[in-house]
C-alpha cells in the first residue's frame, strides 16, 4: 500500500518546482517530522548504499566532481546536486527518487553534509564511504570554534555506522587527519608540491595547535591557510602519509591548473578544468570517494577532466559584451583562496562583491578583516559594493587600501550589477565576489534575466 506520507511530501516537491524554488529542502523536512525514521527507510532502498561529503569548503564541488566521475561509468546516482545539505535535503533527494512501486530510480546514495548534521545523515544511512574533507572558521555565530566540530566528527568516526565506512581524510588538515588515528585502513589525500607553498602561516589560518596535546604545530610547508606538512614538536603527532597525492602542479589563474595524481598505482597527468588548489584540493577528495568505491584511476582522472563548475564556484556568464565570473567567498581561507587565484589573471579587475549576513551566511560578518584583501587591493580598478552589507565591505576595502574614488555602494543588487558592468573596461572581465545567500540572489536574478539556467533546474 503507498504511503500517504510520501505522496503528500512529494506533492509538496511538486508544487516547489513549478514554483520555481526545487523543492530542496521543506518536502523532505515536512516527511521526516511526520516520519522520523524516513530517512533511514528510505537510504535502505538504495542497492549500493550511500557515500557522504562534508567539510567547511568545497563539499558542493567535490560531489559534483565525484558525482562526474561516477556517471560517467554508467552508475545512477541519487545525489543532492542543488546543495540543500541538511538532512532535509538529504530526504528531499531521496523522496525526488523513489519511483513506482517504491524502488530507488537510482542505486547509490551521494550526498554532500553540512558539517553541524552529518552525525545524524551517518547513523540514518550507515554509508559505505565517508569524506572529511577540511575544518576552517565559518559561521562562529552558528558553529562555534572548530574543535567543536572536530569533536562532534570524531564521535561520528567513532559510532557503529562510521566505523562500517570507510574513511577518507585530508592529510594536510591537522584536525581532520587526527580523527583517523584510531581506524585502521584510511585513505588518506594530500598535496605535495612545494612550489605552491606559502611564505608561512596565514593571518586567517586556524587548527595551529596540536589536539593532543595543545602545543603548536611545526609546518615544513603551508599550502592553503592551516593545510600543510606539519609535525608536533612535543608528542608523536604528524602528517599521515598519503596514499593519493597532488604533485608537481601548475595553476593557471581561472582557467584551471595542472597536476600529477599519484597513487599506489601509479601517476596520471589532469588537466582539471576548475581554477585554484583549492580545487585540486577537492579533486583529491573526489578521487579519494571514488578509489573507496573501487572505481580506477583510469576512470578518475577521465571525469575529474569533464567537470563543469558548479553554480556559482567558478561559474562564468555572458552579460553582452563582458564575462562575468561568479566565484563564492564565505570564509576567510576561502576567500583567500579566491583572491590568490585572482591574482594570477593579468591586468586591473572589476569586482562586483555582494555581502551578506543573513543565517546561512553567517550573521556575524567580521570574517572581511581577516581575508588579506590587501594582496588585491593594487589592482583593483573598479569595485561596486553591494548586498545587506554593502557600506561594511567598501569600508573593508578602503582599509586594504583601495581608493575611495573607485569603489561605489549600491545595496540593491540589480542596481548594482547593471552599474558593475558598466563601469570599466567593456572587453575585460567583471569579477563577482558573492557571500553564499548572495550567490543564490545573484544567480535568481541572472535567471530572470535570461542569462542562466535556474538554480533549481
Amino acid at each position: 500500500m503507498p504511503d500517504p506520507r510520501l505522496g503528500a511530501a512529494r506533492a509538496v516537491a511538486a508544487l516547489l518546482r513549478r514554483a520555481g524554488r526545487g523543492g530542496t529542502s521543506l518536502p523532505g523536512r515536512l516527511l521526516m517530522r511526520a516520519d522520523p525514521g524516513a530517512l533511514g527507510r528510505l537510504g535502505a532502498r538504495l542497492p549500493g548504499g550511500s557515500a557522504i561529503v562534508t567539510g567547511t569548503n568545497g563539499k558542493t564541488t567535490t560531489a559534483a566532481m565525484a558525482a562526474t566521475i561516477l556517471e560517467g561509468q554508467g552508475v545512477r546516482l541519487v545525489h543532492n546536486r542543488a546543495g540543500a545539505n541538511m538532512a532535509g535535503g538529504v530526504a528531499s533527494a531521496l523522496l525526488g527518487a523513489v519511483g513506482r512501486g517504491g524502488a530507488m530510480t537510482g542505486e547509490l546514495g551521494l550526498f554532500e553534509v553540512d558539517e553541524l548534521w552529518v552525525a545524524q545523515v551517518v547513523d540514518a544511512l550507515s554509508p559505505r564511504a565517508l569524506v572529511l574533507g577540511n575544518l576552517f572558521r565559518d559561521q562562529l555565530d552558528r558553529y562555534g570554534e572548530l574543535e567543536t566540530i572536530a569533536d562532534r566528527w570524531a564521535g561520528v568516526v567513532a559510532s557503529s555506522a562510521g566505523r562500517r565506512a570507510r574513511l577518507a581524510l585530508n592529510a594536510d588538515d591537522p584536525l581532520v587527519a587526527d580523527l583517523g588515528r584510531e581506524r585502521d585502513h584510511v585513505l588518506y589525500f594530500g598535496v605535495e608540491d612545494d612550489g605552491v607553498a606559502l611564505p608561512g602561516l596565514e593571518h586567517a589560518s586556524d587548527a595551529k595547535h596540536c589536539r593532543r596535546c595543545g602545543a603548536p604545530y611545526v609546518y615544513d610547508a603551508v599550502y592553503l591557510a592551516h593545510l600543510g606538512r606539519y609535525h608536533c614538536p612535543n608528542c608523536d603527532a604528524r602528517r599521515p602519509d598519503p596514499r593519493v597525492v597532488a604533485e608537481d602542479i601548475r595553476l593557471h589563474g581561472l582557467r584551471g591548473s595542472r597536476f600529477v595524481l599519484r597513487t599506489d598505482a601509479g601517476r596520471w597527468p589532469v588537466e582539471l578544468p576548475l581554477p585554484g588548489l583549492y580545487n585540486i584540493y577537492n579533486a583529491l577528495a573526489a578521487t579519494s570517494l571514488a578509489l573507496t568505491l573501487d572505481r580506477h584511476e583510469d576512470e578518475i582522472v577521465r571525469g575529474l577532466e569533464a567537470v563543469r563548475p558548479v553554480f556559482g564556484r567558478a561559474e562564468s556568464v555572458a552579460l553582452g559584451p563582458r564575462e562575468l565570473q561568479i566565484l563564492l567567498v564565505k570564509n576567510p581561507a576561502g576567500a583567500n583562496e579566491v583572491l590568490r587565484t585572482l591574482s594570477l589573471e593579468p591586468g586591473q579587475h572589476d569586482l562586483l562583491g555582494v555581502l551578506n549576513d543573513r543565517v546561512a551566511d553567517g550573521r556575524d560578518v567580521s570574517w572581511v578583516w581577516d581575508a588579506d584583501f590587501e594582496s588585491i587591493a593594487p589592482r583593483v580598478r573598479r569595485m561596486t559594493c553591494s548586498g545587506l552589507r554593502a557600506a561594511e565591505l567598501a569600508l573593508r576595502m578602503k582599509y586594504a587600501g583601495v581608493p575611495t574614488d573607485r569603489l561605489a555602494v549600491e545595496p540593491d543588487l540589480a542596481a548594482a550589477l547593471d552599474h558593475a558592468a558598466a563601469d570599466g573596461d567593456s572587453g575585460a572581465p567583471l569579477y563577482a565576489l558573492p557571500t553564499y545567500t548572495a550567490m543564490l540572489e545573484l544567480r535568481d536574478l541572472l535567471a530572470a534575466r535570461g542569462q542562466v539556467a535556474s538554480s533549481w533546474a
